[in-house]
């Protein structure tokens, strides 16, 4: 799959939401309003405007102002995202890049273990998108470099992966319905959500 431009995703510093005028309108906009087409035609437009270097990009959204619009964001626009090729490409891209940001650990020593990810409807084989997230030596990396063997190996949709990695799901549950299917040690998927500081969601 090709790689296109990434967000670059980060934390306000002083703690406030906002700084940024992307952060301001996402805020801002009401998304359930929107139908799916029109969700992915005002992500289109934030990427488009980044990639002309216009100074208006989904590049300065913050952490927490992407966390609220996942979590306001209804399951029909996030699966709009997952069948995307670009956009898709780019949550995916921008949420592997951002553990490594959100990677806390203390709480994984003497953890070393490698997940692959397969990623349904994808364009690789056997039709899935695959990553591999790297956790040894007190460093988290992620990549679609799949050389190493994994410990685990997790199945899931793009759009249930986007809720997932922002906090906006009940990832028991997703285990529990067969939402999320594992092979190989259960442990190393279990708990890797909280080898990571993800922003909570504040809600409506």
């Amino acid at each position: 799959m090709p790689r296109k431009a990434k967000w670059r995703l980060s934390r306000p510093r002083s703690g406030v939401r906002g700084g940024h005028a992307v952060n301001a309108f996402a805020e801002k906009l009401v998304i359930a309003n929107l139908t799916p087409e029109q969700f992915i035609q005002v992500l289109e437009t934030l990427h488009m405007l980044g990639s002309a270097g216009a100074g208006i990009e989904l590049s300065s959204l913050s952490t927490d102002v992407l966390v609220d619009v996942v979590g306001r964001a209804s399951r029909d626009q996030l699966k709009a995202i997952a069948a995307h090729s670009e956009l898709r490409a780019v949550f995916l891209d921008e949420i592997f890049r951002r553990m490594s940001e959100h990677f806390l650990p203390e709480r994984a020593r003497h953890v070393d273990f490698v997940v692959s990810w397969r990623f349904s409807d994808g364009t690789g084989e056997d039709g899935y998108d695959r990553f591999q997230t790297v956790i040894e030596d007190g460093l988290c990396v992620s990549s679609t470099d799949l050389s190493r063997t994994p410990d685990t190996t997790i199945t899931l949709s793009v759009d249930d992966f986007i809720k997932m990695a922002t906090g906006n799901a009940a990832v028991a549950a997703m285990f529990v319905t067969g939402r999320v299917k594992v092979k190989g040690e259960y442990a190393p998927a279990v708990r890797f959500s909280s080898y990571f500081d993800i922003p909570k969601p504040t809600g409506d």
